[in-house]
């Protein structure tokens, strides 16, 4: 598993930054979702409270790409952002701690959420970053180098 920088990791659990995570539908084709996201264990992680296609195809196919446009620009005002290839998988249970932990950086103040006082268990998919690339401080990164 690659060990991210700071820089991304700020990027990841700071910002506020929503992810693009793409998992591979049966037929080879790209499935594209917004999702939130937080680093723990130096997994990305994303958390579902109802079953997803997104999960089916991570149980089928463990590989992910994920993207997030930064909040910082360069000198010519072009937008950071940073991709994670690696692999994922899906755990049971956790989510409605996990969201509550991570809303407030989504939500404006004082939002409940997930809603209701009884939400499911959910899953959590947990992704192991292999390689980044990307147009910021983060610079390019693969396992091992």
């Amino acid at each position: 598993m690659a060990q991210l920088p700071p820089s991304a990791r700020a990027l990841i659990d700071e910002s506020g930054a929503v992810a693009h995570l793409v998992t591979i539908d049966p037929d080879g084709s790209p499935q594209v979702t917004i999702v939130w996201t937080a680093i723990e264990d130096g997994e990305i992680c994303v958390a579902s409270l109802t079953p997803r296609r997104k999960l089916d195809n991570v149980r089928r196919d463990p590989r992910v790409a994920i993207t997030w446009e930064g909040t910082e620009t360069d000198d010519l005002g072009l937008r950071h952002y940073l991709g994670i290839s690696g692999r994922g998988r899906v755990t049971g249970g956790g989510a409605p701690e996990f969201l509550r932990r991570i809303a407030p950086r989504f939500t404006p103040p004082g939002t409940k959420f997930p809603r209701g006082d009884d939400p499911p268990a959910g899953w959590m998919l947990r992704i192991a970053p292999e390689r980044w690339r990307g147009y910021g401080p983060w610079g390019n990164g693969t396992v091992g180098g």
